[in-house]
């Protein structure tokens, strides 16, 4: 992968660009940002950019063998790390096991997802890890000479999935790696990283992609559709792969969307019945969806408590969920908007914890139903 690939994202690209022109190159490196900005796609592109034959002034050639390899995800000096999941014929899982599903994937979307790559992966009610075992693998390899590039390079994306087994693992090797050896960490969550893995790597802060910048990428895409780049791009708000969600009329969106106006009216109206059958329903969906919708919930009341503000640069939402927040935003106020945040944030800290879905659920509405009035 190329820089030019990378969507905006310019003053970063410069940065990593002289970092390497004056041989200042850090061996541990946390890029932290937003959903969807293309953290892991500009490591891939340093990554290439670092190890090309024959190198431009700003990016790689793309056309070397150093270049093709990276390119395909298949050269020998380039590791991934990836949360992954246990099953009954993968008791101690490494990328390794799952690398072969990666490379397409990755191949296709250059912005991967986590609930996307777990659908990928996982069986229901699975969550993935990073676990010990996949650091003593990393370590065995990084300790081997390279096999051609001059930079042994490993990648772990969403570090903050590592268990603290295996953080606490690669923390000498973090600190102190073999020469030539370059940590480029990718999180989302950097507080859920141990502080002293934090502490053994440069911070990068990498921003949203900009809406004019996001518009123009996407462009392309919708061509051939009636949708507007420029209000896909600005609702995405810098997050590529919501953009294509919203192109898609993603299918998990308009379920999430359902079940958010569902939960609303079931529980302003006292309906417990339904409440008990729809929290039923959200127990069986498996926790990976589980904890999508209860995301979108949190965003979805963000947006309706300031859309009472009057001010439309403010709020992003769809032509659906602006039919049913005019009549439903109203009732989002000072009053319970904290209180109902903090329902659905716990909602999501227990599913996150595998507590048990339908007591979750069922608490989760019965609350809704007392804060809605307020």
């Amino acid at each position: 992968m190329q820089f030019k690939a990378v969507i905006g994202q310019k003053s970063t690209k410069q940065k990593l660009i002289q970092a390497f022109a004056e041989d200042r190159i850090p061996h541990a490196q946390l890029f932290v940002g937003p959903l969807g900005n293309g953290k892991i796609a500009l490591a891939v592109a340093y990554a290439q950019y670092i190890n090309c034959t024959n190198r431009q002034h700003n990016d790689s050639c793309g056309e070397c063998g150093s270049c093709r390899k990276i390119s395909q995800y298949i050269h020998p000096d380039l590791h991934f790390t990836l949360p992954v999941i246990k099953t009954s014929t993968i008791d101690k899982p490494t990328t390794n096991d799952y690398i072969a599903k990666w490379r397409p994937y990755f191949q296709e979307n250059p912005y991967p997802q986590y609930e996307k790559w777990m659908q990928i992966i996982a069986e229901e009610n699975k969550q993935g890890s990073i676990f010990v075992f996949e650091a003593k693998e990393l370590i065995r390899k990084l300790n081997q000479k390279s096999y051609e590039a001059d930079y042994k390079v490993s990648i772990i994306w969403l570090a903050e999935t590592m268990n603290d087994e295996c953080a606490n693992k690669i923390l000498k090797i973090l600190e102190e790696p073999p020469a030539k050896t370059l940590f480029i960490l990718i999180s989302e969550s950097e507080e859920k990283l141990l502080s002293t893995i934090r502490s053994r790597c440069q911070l990068v802060r990498i921003p949203k992609i900009s809406e004019s910048e996001l518009a123009a990428a996407i462009a392309p895409l919708v061509a051939s559709t009636t949708s507007n780049p420029s209000t896909i791009a600005r609702l995405s708000k810098g997050n590529y792969f919501l953009a294509l969600e919203l192109m898609e009329q993603d299918e998990q969106r308009n379920y999430n969307f359902t079940q958010f106006a569902n939960l609303m009216r079931n529980g302003y109206g006292r309906k417990l019945q339904e409440i008990l059958s729809w929290s039923e329903e959200i127990a069986g969906i498996g926790r990976v969806k589980q904890m999508a919708m209860l995301k979108y919930c949190g965003e979805l009341l963000r947006e309706n408590f300031i859309s009472n503000f009057k001010e439309p640069s403010l709020i992003f939402m769809d032509d659906q969920e602006l039919a049913f927040s005019s009549k439903f935003a109203p009732f989002i106020n000072e009053k319970n908007v904290i209180g109902l945040f903090n329902e659905f944030e716990k909602a999501y800290f227990d599913i996150s914890k595998n507590g048990n879905a339908k007591l979750i659920f069922t608490d989760l509405g019965l609350k809704v139903s007392k804060l809605i009035r307020l």
